[in-house]
């Protein structure tokens, strides 16, 4: 396959820190420049970008042609001021500066907007999910702006409770998904929302010394369950890696995480041909309409 649905070209797989450090004062041509060579040299055509708050994603769009590359981003992700999000784009206090920055996001270029309702996994203690999640009545609103202005909405989703959330808004893809349980499945599965599972997070991990390998590797199992009953469901899934997130490098990071489908479903044609799927649905839906 030749995509990378989730992607963060402003960061290098390797320190947020250093990364941010590069960017602060303007978006690093080079870096940007470096990680599209790493994708033309693996083969991907297209990538979609989870937006940062430097401008690098907006940089890269540009740049992006000239490697012949399809790059879709929603330039920054927007977050709930003091809930998680702060790492990759911009904040709001209510859905009136919600609805200012979906406004922004469009006038300067966004092909989609990306939402942030929930925290990430904590990869020290198994099943916890940092922050607090935002109200499904917020949620669903925030939806409901990003579609009338034609933007599709990636939704930073983990835990049970807030992909079902997600679900019922009617977000577009939902990104990690981690933790879901076999109602999430069932929703997914009635819905047009396409699951990004990035499982290649945790499994690049082990063995790291970043986070409790114990834990990892459950996070890694309970991930490939999710992969076979979603694909038994028949849920719409497309092949992203996190790529830029701490050992995800850009390149490498689609094929590592087209392995943990292959891996967990034994390969084969039927699993390229649904994951293909997936890719089509992500390429036609999160473009500005």
């Amino acid at each position: 396959m030749n995509v990378e649905c989730h992607a963060h070209i402003a960061l290098d797989g390797v320190s947020y820190a250093a990364a941010a450090a590069r960017n602060a004062n303007q978006p690093d041509e080079q870096a940007a420049r470096a990680a599209l060579s790493a994708y033309r040299a693996a083969g991907i055509t297209f990538v979609r970008d989870g937006g940062d708050k430097w401008g690098v994603s907006a940089l890269a769009k540009q740049l992006a042609p000239e490697y012949g590359i399809d790059y879709r981003t929603p330039l920054f992700a927007i977050h709930k001021r003091g809930h998680y999000g702060s790492i990759v784009g911009r904040a709001f206090d209510t859905l009136t500066d919600y609805a200012s920055l979906v406004d922004e996001a469009e006038r300067h270029g966004a092909d989609f907007i990306k939402i942030m309702t929930t925290g990430i996994m904590d990869f020290d203690s198994f099943g916890r999910i940092t922050g607090q999640p935002l109200e499904r009545e917020e949620v669903c609103e925030m939806v409901h702006i990003a579609h009338e202005h034609g933007l599709a909405v990636m939704s930073h989703t983990n835990g049970r409770d807030a992909v079902l959330d997600a679900i019922e808004a009617g977000a577009d893809s939902i990104e990690h998904g981690n933790y879901i349980d076999d109602d999430c499945i069932a929703a997914l599965a009635q819905s047009r929302t396409c699951l990004v599972p990035t499982a290649t997070v945790a499994r690049n991990l082990i063995g790291s010394g970043i986070g409790d390998d114990a834990v990892l590797t459950r996070i890694w199992e309970a991930s490939q369950q999710v992969i076979c009953k979603a694909h038994a469901a028949n849920c719409l899934v497309a092949c992203g890696s996190d790529a830029g997130a701490v050992g995800v490098p850009h390149g490498q990071g689609a094929s590592d995480e087209l392995r943990c489908f292959t891996d967990t479903l034994g390969g084969g044609e039927d699993c390229l041909e649904w994951l293909e799927r997936g890719a089509q649905f992500i390429s036609t839906t999160f473009t500005r309409h």
